[in-house]
């Protein structure tokens, strides 16, 4: 296996045109750009991100690539309504290498659980290990058990868990 590949990772959830994703702490876009590709021409993704210097950088490369189905929202995903979306409103949460940086895992497990329709799901993509200077320290890796606990908590449905990458782990819950 590879580094973790957000096409390959979002295959996962057989994302198909019409449906509206989430993606909390986007970054730079890897998994909102991958989505937004595959939910066009009729879905929606919304890229969460609390830096808004690279909210700007993936709206320019959103319009660099002529993607259209792609807003960008300046939020907070660890406060009650901080992402700034109506309940019942995404198919998917993708949360992807933000669980290690996060205050309150369980805050951002219930606003994620608030997006999404029922019977949606979120996909969790963290570090399974710090590598060489990348991701996490050692000492801020999320256990992938923990985050079935906390989601659990949370009142998802742990369903699956798959490779991710060779320092990743995916994990699925749902509504």
């Amino acid at each position: 296996m590879a580094f973790a590949d957000p096409r390959t990772n979002l295959q996962t959830l057989n994302l198909s045109s019409g449906m509206t994703v989430v993606d909390f702490g986007s970054g730079v876009g890897a998994y909102a750009l991958a989505a937004a590709l595959m939910v066009a021409p009729e879905g929606k993704v919304y890229a969460v991100e609390i830096q808004k210097d690279l909210l700007e950088n993936l709206k320019k490369e959103a319009g660099v690539r002529n993607i259209q189905n792609l807003d960008v929202i300046w939020g907070d995903i660890e406060q009650a309504g901080g992402v700034g979306l109506a309940d019942n409103t995404a198919d998917v949460v993708i949360i992807s290498n933000v669980l290690f940086q996060a205050k309150s895992m369980y805050t951002l497990a219930l606003e994620a659980k608030r997006l999404l329709k029922p019977g949606g799901r979120i996909m969790v993509i963290d570090w399974s290990e710090s590598f060489g200077g990348m991701g996490p320290l050692p000492a801020d890796v999320v256990p992938a058990e923990d985050v079935k606990k906390t989601f659990g908590s949370a009142g998802l449905a742990f369903s699956l868990d798959f490779p991710a990458g060779d320092h990743h782990y995916g994990l699925i819950f749902a509504k």
